[in-house]
């Protein structure tokens, strides 16, 4: 989530440091364990001599080219993306590259080599292409030089192209030339310039995914799959109430149950059994939920001894909060414009004299709720800790994170620490920063074995951290000809910054509450004026897909919706008009007006809604097409998307992940709300913490509106937000009734 600016200096500065010699394993300790963990063949050493041109690629002898990313494959499609950046400069066959991981550990000793191994915001490919096409554009000149030098000829003179060499009668492998090539350094004025757009011929085509062969097979490995010799399983129970603690606990009533190994308490005061002794035992679970662990032979032992233990909790502060109790402290902030709490976002013009003179007046007040990420695998992560070494498994959006928090837990210097990253079952965020990396290593510290820690499903529902409830007061004032005379906007919600990285806060705000809120609305208005206001909650807050822009737009692209149809003006021509004309929204507002056939005057039932926001550098416009029965039955007809993020790497890639995005949309609009009762998560798994069903799901379009030149845009994410305005304004088109709080599921849409 932390954003890097890395520049083609710090590139040549890092890879030069790293590059040449040998390929090095890492990841895995021995062979042995290798074979035994079963882990991807990426993971693992290469075993047939690879040379190291620079610290993202290997040439085998078979002329395989093993290309590493810093990314976390957690279905985006980076796995593919990411070496295709690489492949695209290098000249490779692309069926002769394979992918791995990049290496956490030689990341830390060699000065962040990697230069961004967070996984996040969108940002895989608008943060790391130039310093990777950087590294594909220098080994394939460094392979053009070794053949120059063993032709006696001018590199000007030789070819790259897939994987072969050339000039004149003169020809050979990038193979023969890679042992040569990993000896050849550049200064920085002597490093090659990096192709443009216009040049690509891979970039920008349709490629199947590395991954996707191992996923349908079976072989692809997650956290929760791995395995290692003489491990242990770990089943955790945390304080039902975020920031409660252990009142009692008798772990003596499960000691003698089948496979128990052990009983622990961890928590802000320690780690240990029920004779720990802090003087004893230095505390180093700082950060850690009070929570109860049992340590067996099988996870099913394990959990079914801790469901079975003896424990009481102490609320703390948050006991006794509900959804009300939370929505009603954000209302009393809300609904008085003189509170404190609210601090300055935008003010331009007279925003209280323009709607003071307006000729008609639109008020609303919208919610949304807490949500939790969803993802398919549980929570879970492996820890050994040996002397003089500790490995990590699993799957991490962050890995030299997930290695910090490891070395902190267990006071070892991080150069010590070894993450060993698996696929993602969905990460959304939560899988950046959360506690479970932590609690596995305290754990596996304390038994003195490897142990694999797991969140049941429950768990992992009711304690990761979760998307921040958010309340919004719109006031819209319309002069006499429809037009907007001016706008207020209130805003108050949880924020992620102030409980996750305080220094990002600036002036007080948070900028991803803000999301589309402030200054990068794109809509003109001449008298405007928003304010935020913070309130926070004991519930933890953290990133989810699209962050501030998976609410946001549901108000602001709703009341602007409220507006239009107050001033009696076709929804999409409201919007247009107030775009400036160079806006880069124009296009795909009407890319995807056209597409889907836009009409706002169809007959009672049926309904067309539309709106865009942009996030991560990605323009997205979207339109939902419903039909719903008097009775108040919605079917999704159709969803049109248009995509302006700039240029794509994989054709596939962008429409994958626009239908992607449409299903957290709409399992978030539809179904999803994370209720409190006496401080704790009701919600504990899928059946009552719906998702969109398969036959639920409509006919996706997604549209291309690439306005190229320098925009490089995010995609994993940004088209989540607009379907969250486009569908309640369908169902408005198509009902009359205006749903200003989520999810969707909780009001009648009948109509007559």
């Amino acid at each position: 989530m932390t954003h890097h600016e890395i520049s083609r200096r710090k590139f040549i500065a890092t890879s030069a440091a790293a590059g040449g010699g040998m390929v090095v394993g890492f990841s895995i300790p021995t062979a042995a364990q290798a074979a035994a963990v079963n882990m991807n063949p990426w993971e693992s050493p290469t075993d047939k001599d690879g040379e190291e041109i620079n610290a993202w690629l290997t040439v085998d002898r078979d002329g395989t080219v093993t290309i590493r990313l810093g990314q976390s494959e957690m279905g985006e499609g980076v796995f593919t993306s990411m070496p295709m950046i690489v492949a695209e400069e290098l000249g490779v066959d692309w069926k002769m590259v394979r992918a791995e991981y990049a290496d956490a550990n030689r990341h830390v000793r060699n000065d962040n080599v990697y230069q961004r191994m967070s996984t996040g915001g969108s940002g895989a490919v608008r943060r790391s292409r130039v310093y990777l096409q950087q590294a594909g554009a220098s080994a394939r000149e460094r392979l053009k030089e070794a053949a120059a030098q063993a032709w006696g000829v001018a590199r000007s003179t030789v070819t790259a192209k897939d994987s072969v060499l050339s000039s004149g009668n003169n020809t050979g492998t990038y193979a023969e030339f890679a042992a040569a090539a990993a000896a050849i350094m550049f200064t920085e004025e002597e490093e090659p310039a990096i192709k443009t757009p216009d040049q690509f011929t891979l970039l920008g085509t349709s490629v199947a995914r590395l991954d996707t062969p191992l996923k349908v097979n079976g072989t692809a490995t997650f956290g929760i799959d791995v395995r290692v010799p003489g491990m242990l399983y770990a089943a955790i129970i945390h304080s039902p109430t975020p920031g409660g603690m252990v009142k009692t606990m008798d772990g003596d009533a499960v000691r003698g149950l089948p496979g128990v190994v052990d009983v622990l308490q961890l928590g802000p005061g320690g780690i240990g059994n029920l004779t720990y002794n802090p003087e004893e035992v230095p505390n180093r679970v700082t950060g850690i939920t009070s929570s109860v662990v049992v340590v067996a032979d099988t996870y099913y032992h394990a959990l079914s001894a801790v469901n079975q233990l003896p424990v009481t909790w102490d609320a703390g502060p948050g006991g006794g909060s509900t959804n009300a109790t939370i929505q009603a402290a954000a209302f009393d902030i809300l609904h008085n414009p003189a509170h404190e709490a609210h601090l300055p976002v935008q003010d331009e013009g007279d925003a209280a004299g323009g709607i003071a003179g307006a000729a008609t007046v639109v008020e609303s007040t919208y919610t949304t709720p807490f949500l939790e990420h969803a993802c398919m695998e549980p929570l879970n992560c492996t820890v050994h800790v040996t002397d003089g070494r500790v490995d990590v498994w699993g799957g991490f959006q962050n890995p030299p994170g997930a290695l910090g928090v490891v070395a902190d837990e267990l006071g070892v210097e991080q150069e010590t620490v070894f993450t060993h990253t698996t696929f993602l079952g969905d990460g959304f965020g939560l899988r950046s920063r959360n506690h479970e990396v932590r609690e596995a290593a305290a754990i596996a510290g304390a038994i003195g074995r490897p142990v694999k820690m797991l969140w049941s499903r429950e768990e992992t529902t009711t304690q990761g951290k979760y998307r921040p409830y958010a309340t919004y007061y719109f006031k819209g004032g319309l002069d006499a000809g429809g037009k907007l005379a001016g706008y207020e906007n209130r805003i108050v919600s949880q924020s992620i910054f102030f409980h996750q990285i305080p220094q990002f806060m600036r002036d007080g705000l948070d900028s991803v509450a803000l999301e589309g809120m402030d200054a990068r609305m794109p809509y003109t208005m001449p008298n405007k004026k928003v304010t935020w206001a913070m309130s926070n909650t004991h519930i933890p807050p953290q990133w989810w897909r699209s962050v501030g822009m998976s609410q946001n737009p549901f108000a602001l692209e709703s009341f602007i919706d409220e507006m239009a149809y107050a001033a009696g003006t076709d929804p999409l021509q409201f919007r247009l008009d107030m775009l400036p004309e160079d806006s880069e929204f124009q296009a795909p507002y009407r890319l995807v007006a056209e597409k889907a056939g836009w009409d706002s005057n169809l007959p009672k039932g049926q309904g067309m809604g539309i709106a865009a926001s942009e996030g991560f550098g990605s323009i997205i416009a979207t339109v939902a097409k419903v039909t719903v029965s008097r009775r108040g039955q919605l079917t999704i007809d159709s969803i049109d998307v248009a995509v302006d993020c700039g240029h794509i790497i994989n054709s596939d890639t962008i429409e994958a992940q626009v239908q992607s995005c449409q299903v957290t949309g709409l399992s978030n609009a539809l179904f999803n709300e994370m209720t409190i009762a006496d401080g704790a998560m009701v919600e504990k798994n899928f059946d009552t913490y719906l998702q969109l069903k398969m036959s639920q799901m409509p006919q996706v379009n997604t549209h291309l509106a690439l306005s190229g030149g320098e925009k490089w845009g995010g995609m994993g994410e940004p088209a989540t937000g607009p379907i969250l305005g486009a569908l309640p304004n369908a169902i408005f088109a198509a009902t009359g009734v205006r749903i200003r709080s989520l999810p969707i599921r909780n009001h009648s849409l009948s109509w007559s």
